[in-house]
């Protein structure tokens, strides 16, 4: 498009619950192809990408003006996306042409970032189109860089796959990347980009000053362990930060601290929050999956008062019994039953369990945590009245990502898989006895100190 075009009409498009794009009218068609996605792709473009993902998850119409690059032209834009049935429909007007933002030319200051370990170097305006592309002397990577300054960055690197999960989302909330995984478009070699949000004079987002370092060939099972190691950690650094962004606004506007909200919005700030806590107890489980998984993964050894420790657990999920109208029974304050084991991860055990026992309990039902001692163990029992789980399903619940019931309501699939993991390499068990109808017992056991 390299002429303005005065008055034109909204384009529609919708993505289906895959959020692959299934309809879209020519021009917004066009807008896409020209990204390098088409019908039955990912939508290409970051900012209407990061938008069709928030309202699928958060299930509203959300509305934003947004800014994209389509080869030389910028467009001003206004994006709706609204959940349709399982998919969300894009609802694309404005479509103004803007003289595309560049910023002050402070390419020195890039030498600071990855250029240490990184192949190339790349910055980009504000509308994510090229602006530099650095290759180290003597590589030669299968594009022309020349060619590609003022294209938007989806031309040389397709962000819409299964192994980047947080970079569109990230790109378009303007934020700190590092480590993703990303295709190189007409290669197929894989490379990890690392970005960090540039600022105007205002302190306006004015850009992304990146790296891309290629990923060496490998074997497929070589490549796939190297993927999933760290995955964890890059999930805790991209999204945690967001996500308590996140939560921690929506609370606020759920607290209406700065003025009255309607119902309806005050409901829509409930859920938010709860969405946020739901995705970062899920960022948890991963980073705590791979610690339990690493070969040199070890506890601290110390004496701790498991009583005790059940009794905070308890504490912590007080307001949640409460809102499920479920009451804890926990041990008394005079009781102590010293072992030996890590203090965090015994708490982290007996939150999960004590937590499980307060979802599947019924309203009214009551949750009973035990410290006892059974020999040279020390035990905590954690009882609640639910539903019971039958005896061919009692190992099911300790696999990895385990559900009895995966259309539940309930966690990731990983929390007794973690909480038996770590039972154990404190030198203890976590097992279960139970039968349908008749509540759940999870004993988790951990040797006595001193016996």
């Amino acid at each position: 498009m390299n002429a303005p075009e005065i008055g034109l009409q909204p384009a529609v498009g919708r993505t289906d619950a895959r959020g692959r794009l299934v309809h879209a009218e020519p021009r917004l068609l066009e807008l896409v192809e020209r990204a390098g996605g088409g019908l039955g792709s990912a939508v290409p473009v970051p900012e209407l990408a990061g938008l069709e993902r928030l309202a699928r998850r958060l299930g509203i119409a959300i509305t934003r003006a947004v800014v994209v690059a389509d080869e030389e032209d910028d467009w001003d834009l206004s994006v709706t996306a609204a959940p349709d049935g399982d998919g969300v429909v894009l609802t694309v007007a404005g479509w103004n042409l803007r003289a595309s933002w560049r910023g002050p030319d402070d390419r020195a200051g890039s030498a600071d970032f990855h250029r240490t370990e990184g192949d190339w170097w790349w910055e980009t305006d504000a509308a994510l189109r090229f602006t530099h592309l650095s290759v180290t002397a003597g590589q030669r990577h299968g594009f022309d860089a020349a060619a590609l300054l003022g294209q938007p960055l989806v031309r040389l690197f397709r962000l819409a796959g299964e192994d980047d999960l947080p970079i569109l989302g990230t790109m378009a909330a303007r934020l700190r990347f590092d480590g993703q995984v990303a295709e190189l478009r007409g290669t197929g070699r894989r490379v990890q980009l690392s970005a960090e949000p540039l600022r105007d004079d205002r302190g306006g987002f004015a850009g992304f000053r990146g790296s891309a370092t290629l990923i060496a060939e490998q074997t497929t099972a070589a490549r796939d362990a190297a993927l999933s190691h760290g995955l964890g950690e890059q999930l805790d650094r991209s999204l945690r930060r967001p996500l308590e962004r996140i939560i921690a606004h929506a609370s606020s506007m759920s607290a209406a601290i700065d003025g009255p909200l309607a119902p309806s919005y005050s409901s829509y700030a409930d859920d938010i929050a709860t969405a946020g806590r739901h995705l970062l107890g899920l960022v948890d489980d991963l980073v705590d999956l791979e610690a339990v998984e690493q070969p040199d993964f070890a506890v601290a050894t110390e004496t701790i008062d498991l009583a005790d420790i059940a009794r905070r657990a308890a504490g912590l999920l007080g307001v949640r019994a409460a809102d499920a109208d479920v009451r804890i029974e926990r041990p008394g304050f005079d009781e102590t039953l010293p072992a030996i084991g890590e203090f965090r991860r015994a708490l982290q055990v007996l939150v999960n369990l004590i937590g499980n026992a307060v979802r599947y309990s019924p309203a009214g039902g009551v949750v009973w945590v035990r410290a006892t001692r059974d020999g040279g163990r020390a035990c905590v029992i954690v009882a609640d009245q639910g539903k019971g789980i039958v005896a061919g399903d009692q190992e099911l619940i300790f696999a990895k990502f385990g559900r009895v019931d995966p259309a539940e309501a309930g966690g990731s699939g990983l929390g007794l898989y973690i909480s038996r993991r770590l039972a154990r390499a404190m030198g203890g068990d976590l097992t279960v006895d139970s039968a349908p109808g008749e509540g759940a017992r999870f004993i988790f056991t951990l040797p006595v100190a001193g016996g």
